[in-house]
């Protein structure tokens, strides 16, 4: 008796052949600085004032600054990331209707280990790897065992049951 279920499809009726159905533009990178955070004006009760960037974003941006991340920044995720500084800043100055809006934003940027996990981002611990140690962090197998050769008078070469 055969398999159970219908026979399998034709390959060439198959939806899903796992290509590409667009192809993929290779751009030139280049790593941008990290822009400060600017000074600007926001009209209060129709006057201007100038904004003032509350302390928790300030040491938000500095994080984003610092991040592992950052080297693979270029000048549009930086100026999107200033977008999400203002949004930051909105956030803690008590607007918490933009906290949705911002989680996806800081999303896009591998803010939290889920995310980075769904961007497919690690942290390389290459310090170990670079010493010739294994990914255990212990001595590798030339170091434990050493350069090993076979005694005289052994076995080598001969097959099974000989």
């Amino acid at each position: 008796m055969a398999g159970m279920g219908p026979a399998p499809k034709d390959p060439s009726k198959r939806a899903r052949r796992n290509k590409d159905s667009v192809p993929q533009t290779v751009l030139r990178w280049e790593r941008a600085e990290p822009p400060e955070l600017p000074d600007f004006e926001v009209e209060v009760d129709g006057e201007l004032r100038e904004f003032v960037w509350p302390a928790r974003t300030r040491e938000w941006w500095r994080m984003w600054i610092d991040s592992p991340q950052a080297e693979h920044f270029g000048s549009s995720d930086w100026q999107y990331l200033l977008d999400t500084a203002l949004i930051h800043a909105r956030y803690w100055q008590g607007n918490l209707s933009l906290a949705g809006e911002l989680r996806l934003r800081v999303a896009e940027f591998g803010a939290t280990p889920s995310a980075r996990a769904r961007l497919r981002m690690v942290f390389a611990e290459a310090d170990d790897a670079d010493q010739g140690r294994g990914r255990s962090g212990g001595p590798s197998a030339r170091e434990r065992y050493g350069q090993l050769r076979m005694m005289p008078g052994g076995k080598s070469g001969q097959g099974k049951g000989s």
